[in-house]
């Protein structure tokens, strides 16, 4: 995806899925968020049930 395409954060769905590149896998969203590299498939897909979470998002 080249840049321009990327979609503004405040209209985009959270619906983050994770990617395998390699041995690790990363969680991302269509808001423009990922996570880090993780070598833990669980580990990612926890990262991104906490994106996902209302805790995990911040109003100010």
């Amino acid at each position: 995806m080249i840049p321009q395409d990327l979609p503004d954060n405040e209209s985009a769905p959270h619906r983050p899925t994770t990617t395998e590149r390699g041995s690790f896998t990363l969680a991302h969203c269509p808001c423009g968020w990922s996570g880090p590299a993780r070598r833990s498939r669980e580990r990612a897909r926890t990262d991104a049930s906490s994106h996902t979470s209302p805790s995990a998002t911040t109003t100010g």
